[in-house]
């Protein structure tokens, strides 16, 4: 099995990056079905980059669909959680595919380009989420184009992450809205510039042809050193999302999980944009005002790192299991995120497992 329980022999995906971030140092393990770097020789150190200065991020798991022809937008709009009728030029949004018992299939973020709707999503569920959206489309003038061998993304994460790309692409994403983008240069490369804020912290996203991926890193890469950053790995990143709460698809949510279990009700979903595929479960379950399990965070007690699927019980009763696990160099200990029963839920709450004993905490970890 890989990070993301996907089992190996299934994998087929590498970031186009490999080979340049094995010169650089890079280990690489399987994080999101897709070879992308472990570390780059000292984990702790590039933590060290997201929380104290910048981190360079290969984030090249991702698959982009292309949508084209004049109903595109109400096409996206009937079958997506998120309002993207209303969505203005240069931003973007993000949601969630639903089947129709609103369990989740998807996690898709939506771009407003002038003439197309650009999706990003996973490239670890591509062919069937493309089969998925595809059968969709019946009396629609929409078009769907895989552009995912096309492009590549990058990102800057960490408190200088604005400062080091307003100084590459002339960008100031501090003055944007949030996953507001805008057509920019890095020398010679035209690429999206994106604002994205993990944590609160203002950071950068760069959108570029693949062709011209590994100029960028290399670019990206000497200006994040020039401030005392450099690229990380997906183990730091792993650490720092536990600490901040940010759940990963694939990981925390899935198919197992409709929006409400998952924490995601305020964040991928509007409740004013009209039907979409999925809608009537997800009213029902906010009419009832609770769900029986919820998604949180627990700390542990001993320094064993517990493995994804790891039971979490009280008393002889099992009350939910582990879905993520690495440790949190801000409590010096193991955590993990996973979803328990409602009346275990609240911080503070203990709970035994293998590894030891848990506590529920409270994230973001500051």
């Amino acid at each position: 099995m890989d990070n993301s329980g996907i089992p190996a022999s299934a994998i087929a995906l590498a970031s186009p990056l490999v080979e340049v971030e094995r010169k650089g140092g890079a280990r690489h393990g399987v994080w999101f079905g897709t070879t992308l770097p472990d570390d780059f020789g000292d984990w702790r150190k590039e933590y060290g980059f997201f929380r104290e200065s910048v981190a360079l991020l290969d984030k090249n798991y991702r698959t982009y669909l292309e949508f084209t022809g004049p109903d595109r937008v109400r096409y996206l709009n009937a079958i997506l959680t998120n309002n993207v009728k209303d969505l203005a030029a240069n931003h973007r949004t993000v949601s969630l595919f639903l089947s129709p018992q609103g369990r989740i299939l998807a996690e898709i973020e939506i771009y407003a380009f002038p003439v197309a709707l650009f999706c990003v999503s996973f490239a670890m569920i591509r062919e069937r989420l493309i089969a998925d959206l595809d059968k969709y489309i019946i009396m629609d003038d929409v078009t769907l184009t895989d552009r995912t061998e096309e492009f590549g993304t990058l990102a800057l994460e960490g408190p200088k992450a604005a400062e080091v790309a307003k100084r590459v692409s002339g960008v100031d994403v501090s003055t944007l809205d949030e996953l507001e983008f805008r057509e920019a240069r890095v020398g010679e490369i035209s690429c999206k510039v994106l604002r994205r804020s993990p944590g609160g912290v203002i950071g950068a996203e760069f959108l570029v042809e693949r062709a011209y991926l590994a100029t960028l890193w290399e670019a990206l890469s000497a200006a994040t050193r020039e401030v005392g950053g450099g690229p990380a790995g997906y183990t730091a990143l792993n650490a720092l999302r536990l600490e901040l709460g940010v759940p990963w698809f694939g990981y925390d949510f899935g198919e197992k999980q409709i929006p409400h279990e998952a924490g995601l009700q305020d964040s991928h979903i509007s409740y004013t944009k009209g039907c979409y595929t999925g809608q009537e479960i997800v009213e029902r379950v906010r009419s009832r005002g609770h769900v029986n399990r919820v998604r949180v965070v627990v700390q542990f007690d001993g320094k064993e790192i517990p493995a994804a699927g790891t039971v979490l019980h009280s008393d002889g009763k099992e009350f939910g299991y582990v879905t993520r696990a690495g440790f949190s160099p801000r409590l010096n200990a193991p955590i993990a995120m996973g979803y328990v029963r409602r009346e275990k839920a609240a911080a503070g709450s203990e709970l035994d497992t293998a590894a030891g004993r848990a506590t529920v905490i409270a994230a973001p970890i500051v």
